[in-house]
């Protein structure tokens, strides 16, 4: 589920149920399911007009500092799919500080390609490594490694 989903759904559902309420009062001929219809389509119009209002006070990451300092890069392998950077950070952002999170993608087809790199606080990429190395993550059982330097094409021949 996408974080800014996962925040604004107990807001959605709090408004729509609130609506039904002050509906139900009035004596109208229309059927009980129309006001839930009524409230849930208010909720899905306002919860996101006031989340961006109220900006990060209320997002999930909000507490997410930035971090400067030395870094160290995860390779993170057996990625799912359907994965985005959101949620990988939202994963490791768990266990330390992330700088920055790259998901690989086809150049063709621009799939992601099951794989990417987790720049985080060099302090804590250990950690980092311990924990999640065999995690299971959207059903699928991620590698995470230390990074190795790409090597140039000239002393790979």
């Amino acid at each position: 589920m996408l974080p800014t989903l996962r925040a604004s759904l107990p807001y959605t559902l709090a408004l729509a149920v609130l609506v039904y309420f002050i509906f139900s009062f009035f004596t109208l001929n229309i059927s009980p399911a129309w006001f839930v219809v009524i409230g849930v389509v208010l909720a899905g119009v306002l919860v996101p007009v006031l989340l961006d209002t109220k900006g990060a006070a209320v997002s999930p990451m909000a507490d997410v500092q930035e971090f400067t300092g030395d870094t160290a890069t995860l390779y993170v392998g057996n990625l799912p799919y359907r994965a985005n950077e959101d949620a990988v950070k939202e994963l490791f952002a768990n266990y330390g500080a992330v700088k920055n999170v790259r998901l690989m993608k086809d150049r063709q087809t621009g799939r992601r390609r099951g794989f990417g790199f987790v720049e985080v606080a060099a302090k804590d990429a250990a950690k980092m490594i311990n924990k999640l190395n065999d995690f299971e993550f959207q059903e699928r059982t991620l590698k995470v490694r230390e990074a190795k330097e790409r090597q140039d094409e000239d002393n790979a021949e």
